[in-house]
């Protein structure tokens, strides 16, 4: 390809993020709104091409005194966590269409963000250079740490400082490794070279290459987030608006999870198998705490934010059990997750914005009043616990399954969050939606879901499904990374004995 796609689908929104600084306050949600949907038809494009066979990849000299490169490409991993950002990010703009201003931080202020968060999303998922990936992970935060201090809620300050400070605190520690790695290829071939493909073939001294290793590993872990490092995220979560922790949860955190296979399985493959029982162990942990705590959760975005805690323990767990089923299944959870999760987080937010409360005991008897947004909260509910037919069961299913294949003690513990999340989902709905009509939900549930709120609503649903019928429209793309992953780190499925006897 002689026109660089990649680079002009994460230049797209950040155009639209520049127009916006421009003086058009009376069209910045339209606008913002074109700039959304012209960044997913490149983001079509670009799958299209790619399925069909063109090779998208992109490199060019960018810092030749670090060896480092502007390089892009595009993988099935990184397609499909593309995907989920650039379908997200519209949504997330028509849910806060109405979103009041605050001095400042007007309406038009948060779309420019949004967009800017977006790019430097996409870039994140496209790099195949170590420093340019560093460089647009660390950007990142930029615009999140804005929307969440500037349009959050009363402790808004001090989540996006927390959220900040976390974040920055794994950055400084992958960068120690990032440097590490420059001198390191230095060391073994005389050049500097930041390439991804490059770093993979160096053979880095097993000690160094696990210090660099736990360098990457803790961003990852912080970023995730995994228990002990997760206390930043329901904090953020609760003072966010609800469309900021959908970009939050579903698109940011997966960088964690994205990263762990792409930096950590690929450059240090023999150190990714020595700390692979740590990291299960750590991903048991989190399924079970974080499953517990959105059970005691009085705060329906910090449950939510709890409940993302365990699943993304089932991501680590699918990819440190180290089979092509898990890995498969934990990058496509990666997907689902985003999905379901932003139905959660949105439909949570038309809640809030008629009781003007997140405090589960300020609801009761919703469904009498608001049949609706009921219902959409039940299917969001429902894929939150991977009920069958939902696209999260698949995701699931398959992390237990390849898991169960290589430690079934390991597997057995996790099946125990996959209960825990059917008790802290329906204890949700039960406590909000049913029994009687409370005064106060009678008083402030006027309308049922309007016009606006079933146009975000439906396409995030409507993925959810179609990925829990069809899976195999991500799963085709998924495999052949699992796979690759699967070969780098030198590791083979289990065979079951009856197997190896008929080979």
């Amino acid at each position: 390809m002689t026109f660089p796609w990649l680079t002009f689908l994460g230049l797209v929104p950040l155009i639209g993020a520049a127009v916006l600084c421009l003086p058009v306050k009376q069209i910045a949600r339209g606008v913002g709104m074109v700039f959304a949907l012209a960044t997913v038809a490149v983001g079509i494009g670009v799958t299209v091409l790619s399925v069909g066979g063109a090779d998208l990849a992109e490199r060019a000299p960018w810092i030749p005194a670090f060896g480092a490169w502007w390089a892009l490409d595009l993988d099935g991993m990184s397609l499909v966590m593309v995907l989920l950002t650039v379908v997200l990010v519209p949504v997330v703009l028509l849910a806060e269409w109405r979103l009041p201003g605050r001095g400042r931080w007007t309406p038009q202020a948060f779309v420019a963000l949004v967009l800017a968060l977006e790019s430097m999303s996409v870039f994140v998922f496209l790099a195949q250079d170590v420093l340019l990936f560093y460089l647009f992970f660390e950007a990142t935060l930029i615009p999140m740490y804005f929307l969440i201090g500037g349009f959050g809620g009363p402790r808004r300050s001090y989540a996006a400082v927390k959220f900040l400070l976390f974040s920055l605190a794994g950055g400084l520690v992958m960068l120690a490794s990032v440097i590490g790695l420059y001198a390191t290829s230095v060391q073994l071939t005389g050049t500097p070279t930041y390439l991804l493909d490059e770093l993979m073939k160096l053979q880095i001294d097993p000690t160094l290459a696990r210090w660099l290793m736990l360098g990457f590993l803790f961003a990852f872990v912080v970023k995730a987030p995994m228990v002990p490092v997760h206390t930043w995220l329901p904090t953020a979560a609760e003072e966010a608006t609800p469309g900021t922790s959908v970009l939050l949860v579903g698109v940011l955190d997966k960088i964690g999870t994205f990263g762990m296979i792409k930096f950590c399985l690929w450059l240090f493959p023999e150190a990714s198998t020595w700390i692979a029982p740590a990291m299960v162990v750590l991903a048991l942990i989190s399924i079970l705490y974080g499953a517990v705590a959105a059970i005691g959760s009085k705060n329906l975005l910090r449950l939510v934010a709890y409940t993302s805690i365990s699943h993304f323990g089932f991501m680590v767990l699918g990819i440190y059990t180290f089979t092509s089923t898990g890995i498969s299944g934990s990058i496509f959870y990666m997907v689902n997750h985003g999905f379901s999760t932003a139905a959660l987080f949105l439909v949570i937010g038309f809640l809030i914005s008629r009781r003007g409360s997140a405090v589960v005991t300020d609801f009761g008897g919703v469904q009498k009043v608001a049949p609706v947004l009921t219902g959409v909260f039940l299917m969001a509910g429902l894929s939150g616990l991977a009920l069958p037919g939902m696209s999260s069961f698949v995701s699931e299913f398959m992390v237990l399954a390849g898991s169960w294949s290589r430690q079934p003690g390991v597997a057995a513990v996790a099946v125990i969050g996959t209960v825990l999340a059917a008790v802290y989902i329906l204890r949700m709905y039960q406590r909000t939606m049913t029994g009687p009509v409370t005064d106060d939900v009678a008083r402030t549930f006027t309308t049922d879901a309007t016009a606006r709120e079933k146009w975000v609503a439906a396409p995030v649903l409507a993925v959810i499904l179609l990925l829990g019928f069809v899976p195999n429209l991500a799963l085709t793309v998924i495999e052949p990374v699992a796979q690759t992953t699967m070969s780098h780190v030198g590791v083979t499925d289990p065979v079951a004995p009856l197997g190896e006897e008929a080979k």
